[in-house]
Order: C-alpha cells, then structure tokens, then sequence
C-alpha cells in the first residue's frame, strides 16, 4: 500500500519540495516494481504526484503491461545505488535496494522535465560514503543558557518540546523527506552536551526516542542518540564510568540492547567526552580509544556505531601561556591511537582545527591517522557565520575542504571513510532554518554528502529550481547573485586572513575583537602595536604547522609562502607586510572590511528588486534579515577597523573614516 506523504502544519514552508516540483513526474503513467515500508513510500510520493497533476502509477504490473513514461524497480535486497536511464520513449530507475529507490525517485524530481526528454544512457548513483548524518544540538527541556537549541537559531527543536517528545510528530516525517531528497539519512536526535534530562533518553524514556525514529524510517533516515560518557553512573548508580571495568561495560551492554529492544534499526551513539567540561575516560587515567571501544562493544553485535567527537583540547588554559595551542589539541590527543579504535568507532573531526570559524585550514587530523575511521563534521547552523541572520552561502568553504588532499593525493572527501556530519540549522520555525535563504546550505550539505566533488554552484541551482520551479530566470539570477559570494563577502566584513573568531562571547554574534583575547578558551590574535597573528610555525611559534604532511608543512611555515586568506592564522606579522596580493595587511583589513559592507548594500538591493517573483512571506523574511545583516556588517567594519587603527597609527590610505 502506498504510504501518504506528510502534511506539515498549516504555514510551513514547503522548502526544496514544493508540490509544483513534481508535476513532470505526477502527469505521468509510472511503473513500481519492489516491496518493502521504502517502496511503499515512493509509491505515496508518486500517488500523490499523480493525483495532483493527472498521472497514473501501477504497482509490480506483469509482463506485456501496457508502455509507462516512469518505471521504478528495485533489483536487489539492499543498497543505496541506483541507476538512472531513458531509453524508447520510457525512463527507468533500478535500484539496489529500496533505499535506493527512494534516492532515484527524488533525482527525477530533480531532473524534472529532462528525465523525460531524448535518449539518457545509463548512468550509476551511488553515495561516496555510507553515513550522512546531522546533529542536532536540540535540549529536551529548555537550558536555561542555551535555550531549546543549543546553537539554535531556527526557532525550538522539532523533536522535543516541554520536556517532552512531541506529540504530532507529522512535522518530524516532513522533515525526514527533506532530508532524504538531497541525500542525509542519518540524525542525532539531541544535543552532544548531554544535560540531565537528555541523559535518561537512553534509558527509561527511550520510548520517546522511538517514537521519532518511527516518524523518520519511512524515510529511510536512522536515529541516533548523543549520551552522556558518565551513563552508568549518572543512570546505573554504579560507582564508576572506567571503560575497562566489566561492570561498567556490562552495563552499557544491558542498556544498549534494550534500545534496540525499542528501535531495531538503531543507528548508534554520539558522544562527546572530555571536552568542554563533558566527563570521560581521562577521570579514570583511560585513553580516548578506551572509552569509545567500550562503547563500540555494546553496539557491535547490532550493528550500531559510536561516533566518537574529537574537540578535545584545554579550555582554561593561562592566556600568558603561548605555549598552549588549542589548535594542536586534536592532533596531539589522538594521533598516537591510530589504529586502536574498533572497527565500529569512528573518529567525528571538526574540518578545521578550532571551531567552525569563516576560514580555518583544513584540520591536520584528517589524513594522520590511516588505520581509524573518521569522519568530518562541518557547521551547518551558523554560529560564527551569522546565525542565519546573515546570509552565508556554505557550499563553497565545504567544497574547498572536501577537495583538500592533506597527503597531496586523496581528497578529505574520501579520507571520511566514517562518513560526513554537519551540525543540523532546522528547527520548528516556519522556514525550517529561520532564514529563508539558509535552506541552502542544508540542501546543500546533503548532496555534497553524497558526492563530495560535486560541483557547488551546481547544487545551488538544483536547489533554486526545486524551490522555485515556476518561477522566471530572472529569479534564479538574482538568488545567484546575493548566494554565491556570500561566504567570501562575510569573511570580508568580519575576522580577517584566517585570524578567526573576534565575536561576543558565549553567544559568538556581532564584533568584540577582544573577545576572547584574555579568556581560558586559548583563542588569540595576539595584536600589538606591531602586528596581528598567531606563529603557529615550527621554527618560532606552537609548531602547529608541522603538524601537516608535506607539501602543506613547508608551505604553511613561512609567511612568504602562506596562502594570504590563512596568514595570521599561521603567522604573526607587521602591519606592513605586504601580501600576495599587493595589499599591505592593514590595507587589506581596511579595504576588505569597507568591500565587506558595499556588497551587502548591493545583495540588500538585489533582494528588493526579487519582489513579487516568490512567496511575499519567503521574500519578507529575508528582506528584514538583510536589514540586520547591513546593520551589522556596518558594525563589523566600524569596530574592526577603529581596532587596529587604534594599534597600527597607520591610517587608511584611501582617506575612509575610521572611528
């Protein structure tokens, strides 16, 4: 029986799946030959497709049926591949297995009208890595510092609400069709700082949790839960957490089995321990590779997988201390474990080796350690990127970090054996991401999951078009226009040549570029009346830099070979030092911070001029978003500049004001 297709609440944006979207493939005679709840979900999706737009779908029709336009088969018992073809006048999508199928229904979605034109020879899909997954930083109860959502800025979660899971999970179905129509089939289902509340998800209210894991499996996306390291005494009362006690790993066994008791097809645990004040296998003198095989041990015989976070590092550290570098922390900690993970843990390493900032390079753990499955997690919530207040195109900055080869051969695309992971921007406000225009970079997320060397701007129109399939070209250049140099235009206005961060503390949203120059958290600028940046070389600084295989070692030592956009993230300098580029440093802090604000003024125009041609809610919302986006562009540049003109006494030698 065909599964209906969810209907979210009255007002909720229908996102990359708009109901026009499927006309080319609703007005069509379709074919589906399969079994199984996937097969029974394309099946809805087509029904309802047809319905609409007055086509015809047949299920597992015999020989000598009569000729379809569509026709959806699944071949095999399992897989996500799939393989799309046109041929006499019929189209046809074979699967490996159902979830297979359900991807290609959603790629003739994305062909639309082209699945159904001229002859289309054979081509395979299959996703680059088998885990594609979301975080979700979202609290049970609402924290009284963090809020519904930790890094939230979406609205409240979509899964919990007054302590509680939500009752109508129709939303959270809706949800996990968007997901699976660019690609993710994994989420986390609460935050990774496991507070009291979330703590007992694992245990006597894992009934909640399976409850959401049944809203999104017709979607074919597996749940996951973040726990606490400290479980067996937080919830067993036994006296200890030491991963290598029996009773302690006897006791993750029992818990865990009877979460898969309750959700079969369980996909595993997220923790993050020892971290930020998390507890974890350090208490007990244990090793990092300790801890998560314990864990790796209770889900082994399911199937499951712990994802094991690797921000780990000093958070009150003396900042007279230059020694210490957060950024060597993860290299430091783990690399001497390579090979000591079990074949179910995987290693999760932020792409860059700080926090998620407008440019880092590419963490030097990716790549160093061969024998471990790792996976890399990028931030789709935007915590230092504008808080979806500010429009900051992603796909770029992930593109460049998946194509990185930190061996100068393999790509960290197909280094993340363990899979990809973003920390989720979705939460139960009408536009799912608060910002209309942050709907793109959870689509995508999503595709460049599946393919890593995806083209980005490619996606990006794969996303304008699922969006806003009627609407005239006019409308996909502008969304163009203000999308794809966004994230080089918000580097501009805020933190310079890779030197990160400079925001408010604890709540990381506008300028204060002393913000954590004196904190415990070892994030620093270092600035001075003679220059700006961290010597992170080997020869004078951290020795960070020699942290990188080779070529990117040499080439990060030296200030002369140094990419300009990473230089004070690897170098202290002068103020006059003269860049690549021509530009002084403190030239180029000017003239990209004034840069920074002209190109939100012209985005700001672009975005008035689209009125009319989309949704007056969608236009509306980001209209007012680009007004605080101006505002606090202009305060970036204002603050910044006023700094370290403050520090330099060299003055701008355009003539601009500076405060």
């Amino acid at each position: 029986m065909p599964l209906p297709v969810p209907v979210p609440p009255e007002g909720v944006d229908p996102a990359w799946l708009p109901p026009a979207a499927f006309r080319p493939l609703g007005s069509r005679r379709t074919l589906i030959r399969g079994s199984g709840p996937l097969v029974d979900t394309v099946h809805g999706e087509v029904a309802e497709a047809c319905a609409r737009f007055g086509g015809r779908v047949v299920r597992d029709a015999g020989p000598g049926a009569a000729p379809y336009d569509l026709v959806l088969a699944v071949t095999g018992s399992g897989g996500e591949e799939f393989t799309c073809a046109r041929r006499d006048g019929t189209t046809t999508v074979t699967a490996a297995g159902p979830a297979g199928l359900l991807y290609g229904l959603f790629h003739v979605v994305r062909l639309g009208e082209d699945a159904f034109r001229a002859g289309r020879a054979p081509e395979t899909h299959r996703p680059a890595v088998a885990s594609r997954m979301l975080d979700h930083w979202d609290n049970v109860a609402v924290h009284p510092v963090m809020g519904q959502v930790e890094r939230g800025y979406a609205g409240g979660s979509l899964f919990w609400a007054d302590g509680r899971a939500r009752g109508d999970l129709e939303r959270v179905r809706a949800y996990g069709r968007l997901l699976a129509a660019c690609g993710i089939n994994a989420v986390a289902v609460n935050n990774v700082n496991v507070h009291a509340v979330e703590a007992h998800l694992l245990t006597d209210r894992i009934g909640e949790v399976a409850a959401i894991a049944d809203a999104l499996r017709p979607y074919g996306v597996r749940t996951h839960l973040s726990v606490t390291f400290a479980a067996p005494v937080v919830l067993g009362g036994l006296p200890t957490a030491d991963p290598l006690e029996e009773a302690v790993r006897a006791w993750w066994a029992r818990a865990t089995r009877r979460v898969y008791e309750a959700i079969p097809d369980f996909g595993g645990y997220v923790v993050k321990a020892d971290s930020e004040g998390q507890p974890g296998p350090f208490a007990y003198g244990r090793s990092h590779a300790d801890g998560a095989n314990a864990l790796a041990a209770a889900l082994e015989p399911y199937g499951g997988t712990v994802h094991w976070r690797a921000f780990v590092y000093d958070h009150r550290q003396d900042w007279r201390d230059r020694t210490t570098d957060r950024a060597r922390a993860a290299h430091d900690h783990f690399t001497p474990l390579d090979g000591a993970f079990a074949p179910n843990a995987v290693l999760q390493v932020k792409h860059g080796p700080m926090d998620f900032q407008v440019r880092e390079p590419v963490s030097p753990l990716i790549g160093a350690m061969p024998r471990t499955r790792l996976a890399v997690e990028v931030q789709a919530t935007q915590e230092y990127t504008g808080q979806q207040r500010h429009v900051c195109w992603l796909g770029p900055m992930w593109s460049e970090v998946l194509r990185f080869r930190p061996d100068g051969r393999t790509p960290v695309g197909e280094l993340a054996r363990g899979g990809l992971v973003a920390v989720s921007n979705a939460g139960d406000d009408p536009f799912w991401t608060g910002h209309p225009l942050a709907q793109a970079n959870l689509y995508t997320f999503g595709r460049l999951a599946w393919q890593p060397d995806a083209e980005p701007r490619a996606l990006l129109d794969e996303w304008i078009a699922l969006t806003h399939p009627d609407a005239p070209g006019r409308l996909a250049a502008g969304l163009h226009a203000v999308l794809d140099g966004s994230w080089r235009t918000y580097e501009k206005y805020t933190a310079p040549l890779g030197v990160g961060f400079m925001v408010q503390p604890g709540h990381h949203y506008g300028p204060s570029v002393d913000g954590y120059e004196y904190s415990p958290w070892g994030t620093y600028h270092f600035a001075d009346r003679d220059g700006v940046g961290v010597d992170r070389s080997r020869a004078t600084g951290t020795g960070y830099a020699g942290q990188y295989a080779e070529p990117w070692a040499r080439l990060y030592e030296s200030p002369d070979t140094c990419p300009d956009e990473l230089l004070l993230f690897f170098h202290h300098v002068p103020y006059g030092h003269v860049l690549h580029s021509g530009r002084t440093v403190i030239q180029h802090i000017y003239d990209t911070h004034f840069e920074g604000v002209a190109e939100v003024e012209r985005a700001r125009a672009v975005w008035a001029s689209l009125a009319g041609l989309m949704d007056p809610a969608r236009h509306a919302r980001a209209a007012q978003r680009y007004e605080e986006q101006l505002r606090g562009a202009r305060e970036w540049r204002d603050q910044v500049n006023s700094y370290f003109f403050r520090k330099s006494g060299v003055p701008d030698r355009r003539g601009r004001r500076i405060y």
